[in-house]
């Protein structure tokens, strides 16, 4: 698998092996003195010390490490910190959502003053672009955020673990090493959650109210490649990438190649919009501390469900992405259940360790989240609550 180029919505080096041009992609930008931006998982993995250790000797090398798998305030508080005192002029996000959103918010607060906050997605207006940014990498190491084609950035309070969207084009990083070889080594439980992630972003882009026939073809495309990738890079992840042929491994390296582009189109197709499934992913992540993909998963079927009696047409378009000759939408929503149980997604809330009594704290939160306005169908506190009531029922 040779790297390749393509330039939308970024300039994206894609292929196995692409991490190994970090180098010339920092002495291309003029930058001296880099800063790694990950999570305490990527920082013990070997491969990481060895992309490290590749730049080093050319580079004036600083590693920001010190968070763990939900992004909160007080991590880009630490991160920025590490920015200012090392003087770092690139930074170098690598993992998954998580590090690759903070990376996001440092390289912000690195260079602007106040708080975080005050940059909040909707908010009057973002200020000038009069401070020139840290260069940022992306380098992502799983398949489902797509937060390095994103123009936005996720963090939580650390309180409440309310999430807060931080929006502007200025986030987008200007070149993203896309390398599926980094994702070998992901379980399969955070290989199915994280594809399940790619796939709702996917399908409630493409579901969203509104025009954006862009969106729609990339959302859809995206929808293929998860339907042929997903279930084979579970199966491989469980039986261990070493322990595979060599035929295997190469399949392998392809389901996860597959599943790295569609999450790249996901996150770029929901330029578009989301739904409801996400605010309700969001009051889960908040309120029980979910995974995000996980609690996509699991509230996935209810609120396709509910939207099926206003965009009938739009699951029939997604059913026949599945199988051709389907003739109802609702096909759609028993595929996406059967994948979910292929891949070994618990089967309720319940299953997954949320209990009954959250739901009253949940409604709240998923009212308030930004997502489901762009949803094709209203959605009410009554509705929400009958979707996490469908989502605990067996």
């Amino acid at each position: 698998m040779s790297v390749k180029q393509y330039n939308f919505p970024t300039r994206i080096r894609f292929g196995a092996g692409a991490r190994h041009e970090l180098g010339q992609t920092l002495q291309a930008a003029g930058a001296t003195r880099p800063l790694f931006v990950t999570d305490r998982g990527v920082a013990a993995l070997g491969w990481f010390g060895a992309l490290v250790d590749s730049v080093r000797g050319a580079f004036d090398v600083a590693v920001f490490s010190d968070m763990g798998g939900n992004p909160v305030l007080a991590d880009v508080d630490a991160g920025t910190a590490a920015a200012r005192a090392h003087g770092c002029d690139a930074i170098i996000a690598v993992g998954g959502g998580a590090p690759l959103d903070v990376a996001k918010a440092v390289m912000l607060m690195q260079r602007y003053d106040g708080h975080l906050w005050d940059y909040e997605d909707g908010l009057p207006e973002f200020p000038a672009d009069d401070h020139a940014l840290a260069f940022l990498v992306a380098i992502p190491t799983t398949a489902g955020t797509g937060s390095e084609v994103g123009r936005s950035s996720v963090i939580s309070t650390d309180d409440t673990h309310q999430k807060k969207i931080i929006f502007t084009p200025r986030l987008l990083p200007p070149v993203v090493l896309a390398d599926p070889e980094l994702t070998l080594g992901l379980p399969a439980h955070l290989t199915a959650a994280t594809g399940i992630d790619a796939l709702t972003h996917l399908v409630e882009a493409f579901l969203a109210k509104g025009h954006h026939a862009m969106a729609d073809g990339i959302a859809l495309e995206g929808v293929r490649l998860v339907a042929a990738a997903l279930a084979p890079a579970v199966e491989f992840a469980r039986r261990g990438h070493g322990s595979l042929s060599p035929a295997e491994q190469a399949e392998h390296l392809q389901a996860r190649a597959h599943m790295l582009e569609a999450s790249m189109m996901g996150a770029t197709a929901f330029q578009k919009g989301l739904g409801a499934v996400h605010s309700c992913a969001h009051a889960l992540s908040t309120v029980c501390d979910t995974h995000h993909g996980l609690a996509n998963a699991l509230m996935f079927a209810p609120v396709l469900r509910f939207n099926f009696e206003v965009v009938p047409e739009r699951l029939l378009r997604l059913a026949r992405v599945i199988d051709p000759a389907a003739t109802d939408g609702a096909a759609f929503i028993d595929w996406v259940e059967a994948l979910k149980a292929q891949v070994g997604i618990p089967p309720t809330l319940g299953a997954a360790g949320i209990p009954a009594d959250a739901i009253e704290a949940l409604i709240p939160v998923a009212m308030a989240d930004g997502c489901h306005p762009s949803n094709p169908r209203a959605v009410t506190p009554d509705d929400f609550r009958r979707f996490y009531q469908e989502a605990f029922a067996p």
